[in-house]
């Protein structure tokens, strides 16, 4: 593809919503209430370039709850604040293979460390955000991953309160590591910090420019800002290709070939280093989570661009 053409993104945007428009597979997530009620055909991508130029397509304005999407934006604030080699040794960086809320995972290894990109490694991650309450860490968190988005984000509210009253999972999660000594603070604020940074309001448009974010080694390219430093976001980017899908991650490496992270919500935020973020919001998801419709866009903009990490360039 012509990379001088001004209107390569806008062509492919608008092909790949195109091609994926009709796909009806998959169902909405049934984990809380508050993600049963979303409109399934809801359909929106944004790509956001690190020289700032944003391109979007479809319903990527519609707001929706981030989920575990914040979670390697919540691991950059931590590896930022408390350094990556801190963060290895209490969190882990290794895949699971398991499915995202599982206590296998944290059960098998002696120290119970997991990894930052599913729901054990998660609480863990959060725990070790800086501040002497849950509010003052709340501030810092919100703060940051506002600074990735390059606005305010803010809770749903009716969305938090659903996610509260049915989050026993990982209230579990917590308190079994807590137990097991590899929760740096009370179990049951780290839950509490982890179901509000799911419950923040994001659109396909922010999710791409979170990604661009760390694909600009940490400064937003919408503002201008250093939101964390170049090493916190390469850890940031490295774990996402780890186990930012899930026990499906693998396959996703090797059809898209590039780090991303899925919620439950229906976002997938992707991120080819040095060139841009991708942000897709579509939510009917597979058996592992993950949005049906996003991982196909993702592996046709892959394609389309060249974005793959792992293939040769063609010849000139």
């Amino acid at each position: 593809m012509n990379q001088e053409d001004p209107l390569r993104f806008q062509t492919v945007l608008d092909r790949a919503r195109s091609d994926h428009s009709d796909t009806t597979a998959g169902t909405v997530s049934a984990v809380y209430p508050g993600l049963s009620e979303v409109d399934p055909g809801l359909f929106g991508i944004a790509v956001t370039e690190v020289d700032g130029r944003v391109t979007e397509v479809g319903d990527a304005g519609v707001r929706f709850a981030l989920m575990s999407c914040a979670k390697p934006f919540v691991f950059a604030l931590v590896c930022q604040t408390r350094g990556l080699e801190e963060v290895r040794a209490t969190v882990g960086v290794n895949a699971t293979g398991l499915p995202f809320n599982s206590s296998a995972a944290v059960e098998r290894d002696p120290a119970s460390r997991t990894n930052p990109m599913v729901n054990s490694g998660a609480l863990a991650t959060i725990a070790l955000v800086p501040g002497a309450s849950v509010d003052e860490q709340w501030q810092r968190i919100a703060e940051v991953l506002s600074g990735f988005a390059g606005r305010t984000l803010t809770i749903n509210e009716s969305m938090y309160s659903s996610v509260s009253q049915a989050n026993h999972r990982n209230r579990s999660l917590a308190h079994l590591l807590f137990d097991r000594g590899a929760l740096a603070g009370d179990p049951d604020s780290a839950t509490e910090l982890y179901t509000r940074v799911s419950c923040l309001e994001v659109t396909a448009r922010d999710l791409s420019v979170m990604g661009a974010t760390l694909a600009n080694r940490g400064v937003s390219p919408v503002t201008g800002a250093r939101v964390v430093d170049a090493g916190a976001a390469r850890s940031a980017v490295a774990v996402m290709a780890t186990a930012g899908l899930y026990e499906t991650s693998g396959d996703w490496l090797l059809d898209v070939g590039l780090p991303a992270k899925s919620g439950i919500g229906g976002g997938i935020v992707t991120v080819a280093p040095g060139t841009l973020g991708l942000g897709t919001y579509a939510p009917r998801l597979d058996a592992a989570g993950n949005s049906i419709k996003g991982q196909l866009v993702a592996k046709q903009v892959a394609r389309d661009l060249e974005l793959d990490i792992f293939a040769t360039p063609p010849e000139a």
